[in-house]
């Protein structure tokens, strides 16, 4: 549509850009009111609001656009691994972070291996689609997750496992998909005399080198922010240090994904300074909405079921569909096994895999950047089944989670479950029901402030730049009002 109304003079040209990022900003706030009803997440809502919006249904947004914004993947991609980066302080790990490691390795391993052997073994796809699509295979959502557990107020064991072993599978994600993806290129575009070791090796090594420049950009970005620097200094210079890496990534023709998870990681060990994470996580989410759009505007619903929408001589809806059931299946397995393995309880080890079938954001960026790096054909058949699984996965994803909280008794309607008081007073006289529900109330009340201030410490975050920069505009203008005296 926009391709009509817009021709390719500069100042029109300029309009259609603008307008483009107006709707894609607007429908998909818009899409969030609709699913919000049913309670689904924010990123289906995004996804469906490209679907909607692109060139395959309603051609809202011109081609030109779609094309000139293949920057935004890594863009996002870098915010979020940065993100993921704040959960790796050592002293957490180091107290408990070994059997979630564990878990993790499991439930990551056993998805993957069975996609595996599904694409190449069972239904013959050429190894280089089969060994990317496994390693994205093993990535998880963990925003629906942790939507669902604030929702009922879990806590537990059982809650503490799942959220240690959502924040460190990215991770798994990242480094399988960094070193799939450039094994794939290998195979696809490499010379003929290659040798097998030379294709393996020569990117672990690529992602090696990655990992130790994040790490030094994250000394960088600690030598760039004294403790005197403003806050709202402090996120421009955040965002110009992400920025940079992602653009020397970028001339070097390697992700950005594991620099940027080793900078935020380091950052936090080094500073102890979550303030960073929390503006950045507040600055993000319209970056995160274009993004997630995007994705969906290079969605092609049709090419699941159009005959010509093949990988070898299987149909994409046939590899979409076991896709969705078989990683299904090695989530559950994985950390059923992993949990066995480092003697976790039953609740834990017979419901945790319910509650890791969500995926979403991270997946959905590796498989825009497979488009770029491999190609439309294979990197556009993987995007494809990603978005198609992710949309599925979103949808029962926050009802598995929900019931695998409630099965594991880490949740309950009940105010005896969710509130431990004393049925006797210090003086040893038993305490009359009024008196525990009035405690219980108190116990609850004094929950929901403590969950209301950190669910807003982000926003302060963000706006204590503002604030800054007001006063500091204040101390300017009075002294110049001063001096025109």
């Amino acid at each position: 549509m926009l391709d009509q109304i817009y021709t390719n003079s500069g100042s029109l040209g300029v309009a259609g850009i603008i307008i483009s990022i107006a709707l894609m900003l607007f429908l998909g706030f818009a899409m969030t009111r609709v699913t919000k009803c049913v309670r689904l997440p924010n990123v289906t809502a995004y996804i469906i609001t490209g679907i909607l919006i692109g060139p395959h249904c309603l051609n809202l947004i011109p081609d030109d656009f779609i094309r000139g914004t293949d920057f935004l993947a890594d863009i996002a991609l870098a915010f979020i691994a940065f993100s993921v980066g704040e959960f790796f302080k050592l002293s957490t790990l180091k107290k408990n972070g070994l059997k979630a490691v564990v878990i993790t390795l499991f439930e990551s391993i056993a998805a993957s291996l069975l996609i595996f052997v599904l694409t190449y073994y069972i239904l013959k796809l050429d190894i280089a689609f089969s060994v990317v699509l496994a390693a994205l295979a093993s990535a998880t959502a963990p925003a629906s997750t942790m939507m669902t557990i604030r929702q009922t107020h879990a806590k537990g064991d059982f809650v503490d496992t799942l959220l240690q072993v959502v924040a460190m599978d990215d991770v798994v994600g990242l480094v399988a998909y960094s070193i799939a993806i450039s094994f794939a290129a290998s195979c696809l575009f490499g010379a003929e005399g290659d040798s097998n070791v030379s294709s393996v090796f020569i990117p672990i090594l690529t992602n090696l080198g990655v990992l130790v420049l994040g790490g030094g950009f994250a000394f960088l970005l600690k030598f760039l922010m004294p403790k005197r620097r403003s806050t709202d200094n402090r996120l421009i210079i955040s965002v110009s240090v992400l920025f940079l890496f992602c653009g020397i990534c970028a001339l070097l023709d390697v992700s950005p994904l594991l620099g940027c998870m080793a900078m935020g990681m380091v950052y936090i060990n080094i500073t102890e300074d979550d303030k960073l994470f929390k503006q950045l996580n507040y600055f993000s989410p319209p970056i995160l909405l274009l993004f997630f759009v995007r994705s969906g505007l290079s969605f092609d619903l049709g090419s699941l079921f159009h005959a010509g929408g093949n990988v070898g001589n299987v149909s994409l809806l046939t590899v979409g569909v076991l896709y969705f059931l078989v990683r299904i299946a090695g989530k559950y397995a994985g950390a059923f096994l992993g949990c066995l393995t480092v003697k976790k309880p039953r609740e834990v080890r017979n419901y945790l895999g319910l509650a890791l079938i969500p995926q979403a954001g991270v997946a959905i960026g590796l498989a825009a950047l497979c488009v770029r790096t491999l190609g439309e054909d294979v990197g556009g058949n993987l995007q494809t089944i990603i978005l198609a699984s992710s949309v599925m996965y979103e949808l029962i994803g926050p009802g598995c989670a929900k019931l695998a909280l409630y099965l594991s008794h880490s949740y309950s309607n009940k105010l005896e479950a969710v509130t431990e008081v004393s049925p006797v007073t210090e003086s040893g006289m038993p305490k009359t029901q009024v008196e525990l529900l009035i405690e219980r109330l108190q116990q609850i009340q004094t929950e929901l402030q403590k969950e209301a201030m950190h669910e807003n410490e982000n926003e302060q975050a963000f706006l204590m730049a503002a604030q800054e920069q007001y006063e500091a505009a204040e101390v300017v203008n009075h002294g110049r009002f001063l001096n025109g005296r």
